[in-house]
This record gives C-alpha cells, sequence and structure tokens, in this order.
C-alpha cells in the first residue's frame, strides 16, 4: 500500500490544502456548482481523518476566500449552510479522532448562525490534544497581513512595543496563524498554479504540490503521493546541499 511507504520519521508537521475544483468537478458531471460542493465535504472529511491518522499536528484548508463574497448569492447561502452541517455532522468524529478545530478568517463578514456554529465547534474541541484542524473562512493573506499591520500599529502606539522589537518573529505572532508553524507542504487541486492570496507570509519556504485531481476526486491515495512526493525533496532554506547533507 502507497501509505506503508511513507516515512513517519519525515513527515511534515504542517500541511496547507487549497480545495480547488469544486465547481468544474461538478459541471462535468451535468451538476450545479452546489453539487460539487456537498460532494467536496467528503473530502475534506476523508482527508481530515488520513492527516490525524499518520500524525501530522496541523491541516489548514481553505474553505472560503474574502473574494468568495463575489459569487452569486444563492451559492454563498448554500456554502454558508454547507459550513455549518458538514461540522455538526463530523463533531463526534473530530472528537473521536482527538481533532481540534480552530477557524482563521474576517468572521465579522459571516452570518450569525455561521459564526455561532464554528464558535461552539471550536469550543467542543477545545480539549483535544491531536491535530490541529485549521479552516481558512472568509480569509484572505492580503486582509491577515493588513489586520497585523494595525495590532503592530497600535502595539507601538500604546507603548507596548519599539520598532526594534518589530521582527520576523512577532509579526508572525500579529498574523492568524500566530502560533503555529509555517506550512511544510502546500498542496493544491485541479491543476491551478497559483496559491490565490492563500498565506503568503507563511508558505515563504512551503514545499509547492499541485494536481490536476479536482476537490471531490481527492482521497486519501492522492493525498498520501503528495506527502511522498514531498518527503522526496531536498529542504535547503536557502542553505547549499553540502550544508544540509553535513
Amino acid at each position: 500500500m502507497i501509505k506503508d511507504k511513507i516515512n513517519k520519521e519525515l513527515l511534515p508537521r504542517h500541511i496547507a490544502v487549497i480545495m480547488d475544483g469544486n465547481g468544474r468537478w461538478a459541471k462535468k458531471q451535468g451538476k450545479n456548482r452546489i453539487y460539487g460542493h456537498q460532494n467536496g465535504v467528503d473530502s475534506v472529511d476523508r482527508i481530515t481523518e488520513a492527516a490525524a491518522e499518520l500524525g501530522i499536528e496541523y491541516l489548514t484548508l481553505y474553505a472560503f476566500s474574502t473574494e468568495n463574497w463575489n459569487r452569486p448569492q444563492d451559492e454563498v447561502n448554500a456554502l454558508m449552510d454547507l459550513f455549518v452541517e458538514a461540522i455538526n455532522a463530523n463533531m463526534e468524529k473530530l472528537l473521536a479522532n482527538n481533532v481540534r478545530l480552530c477557524v482563521i478568517g474576517d468572521h465579522d463578514r459571516l452570518p450569525e448562525k455561521t459564526r455561532t456554529n464554528m464558535q461552539e465547534a471550536i469550543n467542543k474541541t477545545n480539549g483535544s490534544t491531536g491535530m490541529t484542524l485549521v479552516l481558512a473562512i472568509s480569509y484572505s493573506s492580503r486582509w491577515e497581513i493588513l489586520e497585523a499591520a494595525k495590532k503592530i500599529a497600535a502595539d507601538y502606539k500604546n507603548g507596548s512595543v519599539d520598532l526594534d522589537g518589530i521582527n520576523e518573529e512577532y509579526f508572525a505572532s500579529k498574523l492568524a496563524t500566530g502560533g503555529m508553524p509555517d506550512p511544510d507542504l502546500l498542496i493544491r487541486t485541479s491543476g491551478e498554479l497559483r496559491i490565490s492570496n492563500f498565506l503568503m507570509w507563511q508558505l515563504s519556504y512551503s514545499e509547492l504540490y499541485f494536481t490536476d485531481v479536482c476537490w471531490p476526486e481527492f482521497k486519501e491515495q492522492q493525498f498520501y503521493e503528495a506527502i511522498l512526493d514531498y518527503q522526496s525533496r531536498e529542504r535547503r532554506f536557502g542553505k547549499t546541499s553540502e550544508q544540509i547533507s553535513k
């Protein structure tokens, strides 16, 4: 089995996923885009469980960008309802797998029902000590960086930090992912070759993996293939191969 080829000693601590292709997959089936999103939930469930079983520490899923608010209103409404339904349906499984839920993004724009449900789920899983599942909803990296800049400006204004104290570590602590390790691996499905305003600061040294498989068809097999590809790479972080091999 392909899963058995994975080196448990070289697992990425943090995997981020741009779940793309729901709409295009649905179109190929002669269905509407909402049908694609509904089928994409199964992939979320299966990849979350697979990651938790492997021992991945953080799994971040790009579920809804700030730009997605510009989509047709019926699709936006359906997605908001789907988030609530999916979390409620999978709560027992999250708890059974010791998964802690975290949600990042501009939550002020979310409908009250969605926001309330998300917070309840976060509270229920707060005691879990296994993998952290991060859902990026109403999120964009430019929004995140601007929010971080505002927090830093406020800290400087009230005297809690001076200019010399504003370094990379301090800046990263003000991001929505503050306290989390940067992703080691980014996976994007459906064949698009861009990061689409996602974790731009955090992806500085991430390994990028692109696949033509649309998200509703991305299952455990494809997930394991991405991890094996990651494990075949040499991560140098600006150093030479000779320095890494010492």
